[in-house]
């Protein structure tokens, strides 16, 4: 009976323990912001917005035109802050960009094409 009673005991207090055990953060995709995604203008090429925002997380296979930019940060054990997922969506047309959504704010000059 001692014996049950003492391995209950020192479960017990090993499962306080557990919050002790610190995990990282996990950063996964492109990291953008605002700044960065109001540079981005219609018509630019695909050359020009890969020079802005970098390369695309995700490109469909099937459909070229249209490139996924995904940022995902998971907390670790401290949480300094919430999780974090972002999104923006890139279609073109003819090589050129078309039209944007996502998360981030339309730039007020996206429709004035670059000279």
């Amino acid at each position: 009976m001692k014996f049950l009673v003492t391995v209950v005991l020192s479960l017990t207090l090993l499962t306080g323990c557990s919050d002790w055990i610190f995990r990282i953060d996990v950063p996964q995709g492109n990291f953008l912001e605002q700044k960065d995604v109001s540079k981005l203008r219609v018509e630019m090429t695909k050359e020009q917005v890969v020079f802005v925002l970098g390369n695309p997380v995700v490109q469909d296979s099937f459909d070229t035109d249209t490139w996924y930019y995904y940022y995902e940060m998971k907390r670790g054990m401290s949480k300094r802050g919430p999780d974090i997922k972002q999104t923006l969506i890139l279609n073109f047309e003819d090589g050129k960009l078309a039209s944007m959504s996502g998360d981030f704010e339309e730039p007020e000059e996206f429709n004035v094409p670059l000279a």
